[in-house]
């Protein structure tokens, strides 16, 4: 899989995990009304954020290992 723009994914993870941390909060100081789709959506919205952030770190992470490699062996 190539993701050509980590960086984007990491900044659409931490949205979505907001979103997941913020909608509970607004749950239950009765701005919203807690429905079982809210509940929901702020679940998945959570974790998906997480997963998608740590995809883009582990993304960013190894073009840079493989930008070092490629920098350690062109002396060789």
């Amino acid at each position: 899989m190539n993701i050509v723009h980590p960086e984007r994914l990491i900044i659409v993870g931490v949205g979505l995990m907001l979103f997941g941390c913020i909608a509970p909060f607004m749950m239950v100081i009765h701005v919203w009304e807690s429905t079982f789709f809210l509940n929901f959506l702020a679940y998945t919205t959570s974790v998906l954020g997480m997963v998608l952030g740590f995809i883009g770190v582990a993304t960013l992470r190894a073009r840079q290992k493989s930008s070092e490699e490629d920098d350690e062996n062109k002396y060789r």
